[in-house]
């Protein structure tokens, strides 16, 4: 296990899972946790042995609990800006476009900041005791971290409106319903589920799992169809087709190189 001062690293096989670590403020989002964290996405790019990453919180009361509200209580508007420009590009963004895929183990609260850290996630479980919300328009603000774009493709414009501007909390069965999560488990089960799920993306081709977040995150887009396009493409260059289709005829498993 490698451990950093506030993300905590365990692989399992070509997974890997992160634990945000600041459980005393319910591993509430500050800069040098959003910093951390993105530099970990950037580098996990180049990292061949990992294939999935797991992203939790520590403590079973939250996953994120929001942003720590006391970093920005006396920013400008210019400043307001330049805090989500930059978190975006840091690390919101940079989950939503990674080649390697991250499910979110949603136990406990996940809002504000913590839940578009989810969105931002290509696959999302939830524990039974999990309430996800978007409550910026309490504190006189919005979603500033992509979570008005993603809760919208996500599950809809119109639950999305209602739910940023009531700033209500839902609970796991809603976020079902509405595909916000894709399943629920106990609380106890939620790391297992969630390793569970990365393991099955991870015996997938790499090189075809990059192209399909590509295009996925394209969808909607003018461009959307010829991103699909040009990734479906690029597939037929890889060492993987080669696997895939040679596995294919021989009846037997792939096992992808990566290439």
């Amino acid at each position: 296990m490698s451990e950093t001062a506030l993300v905590t690293e365990v692989l399992h096989g070509h997974v890997a899972s992160w634990t945000l670590n600041r459980p005393k403020q319910l591993n509430a989002l500050n800069g040098a946790l959003i910093s951390e964290l993105g530099q970990m996405v950037e580098a996990v790019q180049q990292r061949d042995e990992v294939r999935c990453v797991v992203l939790t919180g520590s403590g079973e009361k939250a996953f994120v609990a929001g942003a720590d509200i006391k970093e920005f209580a006396d920013f400008n508007s210019a400043q307001g800006r330049e805090l989500a420009e930059r978190g975006q590009r840091t690390l919101f963004d940079a989950i939503a476009l990674s080649n390697t895929p991250f499910v979110a183990a949603i136990g406990g609260f996940a809002l504000g900041g913590g839940l578009e850290l989810a969105l931002a996630c290509h696959v999302r479980i939830a524990s039974a005791n999990a309430r996800m919300g978007l409550p910026e328009v309490t504190l006189g603000l919005i979603p500033g971290y992509g979570g008005t774009q993603r809760l919208s493709r996500i599950i809809g414009r119109g639950r999305a409106m209602e739910m940023i501007l009531s700033a209500r909390m839902i609970k796991a069965d809603e976020a079902l319903g509405n595909g916000l999560v894709t399943q629920v488990v106990e609380q106890e089960d939620l790391m297992e589920a969630a390793l569970k799920t990365a393991g099955a993306l991870a015996r997938n081709s790499p090189k075809a799992l990059a192209a399909a977040v590509q295009a996925v995150q394209a969808s909607g887009s003018p461009e959307g169809y010829e991103v699909e396009i040009d990734q479906f493409g690029r597939c037929f260059g890889y060492d993987d087709f080669k696997e895939g289709v040679a596995a294919f005829l021989e009846k037997r498993k792939p096992e992808f190189p990566g290439t």
